[in-house]
């Protein structure tokens, strides 16, 4: 029988030192490969240089080393690049690369597709087909930071969890992910430069706090109270708002670090006075600041970007009651890479589970 072959970078360190013992090989062996794996971001086993010819033949034997591979890119008006992956599956993700005069910043993706079928975003629109490996959301970041130096010569500042899916519903694979982005013998960057956005999932939340996670949260919130926010995330019917502050809270406690509410501000549905107060009383519940975020129009999708003057006495209200708030302009809507928009246009995944795979646009 054939002994079936393992994701060489579903092993540990130590697996590899193991594996290289068992073949009369020296311990240092799997050092060496962890390196290649994880900090020189190798692509297959005839890259790792400083091991024999009969090294790399035994590991290709014994192992697969499925990648993430670049399968399209779509660059902006304003220099916004959306790349589609594709999986060792066929399956096809989508991450953005965020250009700005003080950072560069890579918005990855944890699902392929997604469950929670916000109103206002394309991907809850897609099936959630699977979740994806740690190894392929680090080859995003990894894919992205590339395209950082080879298109606009900087290097990535600052990674966004904010692509296709729900991180926290891949939550083993998320913090698998973080460990090797941000590990010395990884990508060694900064946690306080990584940010999981959530819909807002209140065990999980308290379960980011036991773990003592060090990277930054952000609450996908557009709706201070619980009939419209379940209106439009369906989540909110078993993650009432009074239930996301007491995780959030206690997300606090653990970490010390406060969070982002993003809030998306819809013509005549949340815009109004008393949705701008609901917002701020909110806020006094949790130590959070506010990014206000434009709506980014999808297919067939219900609702419009709210006025300018609505926008201004909005966010007005907010300052008046002493809430952090920012605006944030979308980027590469005119590729479909501005927040909300990812959905494999030519990849059609659809909640019937019908999937075509065929190259993006």
């Amino acid at each position: 029988m054939l002994e079936k072959k393992l994701n060489i970078r579903s092993l540990s360190q130590e697996d590899l030192k193991n594996f290289f013992i068992s073949k009369g090989e020296k311990a240092f062996r799997g050092k060496q490969v962890w390196e290649w794996l994880w900090e020189k971001s190798a692509r297959n086993f005839s890259e790792m240089t400083n091991l024999s010819k009969t090294v790399r033949l035994v590991l290709e034997e014994h192992f697969t080393f499925p990648i993430v591979t670049l399968d399209n890119i779509q660059i902006s008006n304003d220099r916004t690049i959306k790349s589609a992956f594709r999986l060792f599956d066929n399956n096809i993700v989508e991450g953005v690369l965020i250009p700005t005069a003080s950072r560069m910043t890579a918005c990855i993706s944890s699902q392929v597709g997604c469950s929670l079928t916000c109103k206002f975003c394309a991907t809850g629109k897609l099936a959630r087909l699977r979740n994806l490996d740690a190894e392929e959301i680090y080859d995003q970041v990894v894919l992205l930071r590339n395209q950082a130096q080879e298109k606009y010569q900087q290097p990535l500042t600052n990674i966004v969890y904010m692509g296709m899916g729900e991180p926290l519903l891949n939550y083993k694979n998320m913090l698998r992910s973080v460990e090797r982005i941000t590990a010395p013998d990884g990508l060694n960057m900064s946690p306080s430069r990584i940010t999981v956005s959530t819909a807002g999932i209140a065990k999980m939340i308290q379960k980011l706090g036991d773990d003592e996670v060090r990277f930054n949260l952000a609450l996908s919130l557009h709706a201070a109270n619980d009939e419209k926010r379940n209106r439009i995330m369906p989540i909110n019917e078993e993650n009432s708002l009074d239930a996301l502050a007491n995780a959030m809270n206690y997300f606090y406690e653990k970490t010390g670090t406060s969070v982002t509410f993003e809030f998306i501000v819809f013509k005549d549905f949340n815009d109004g006075v008393e949705d701008a107060k609901e917002l701020a009383a909110y806020c006094k519940k949790v130590p959070a600041k506010v990014n206000i975020i434009e709506y980014n129009p999808i297919d067939g999708g219900e609702f419009e970007q709210t006025l300018p003057e609505r926008l201004n006495r909005f966010t007005g209200i907010l300052e008046e009651r002493g809430v952090i708030v920012n605006v944030r302009r979308s980027r590469g809507k005119d590729i479909d890479a501005a927040c909300g928009q990812l959905a494999n246009k030519n990849d059609a995944i659809t909640k019937e589970g019908e999937k075509l795979i065929l190259k993006s646009k």
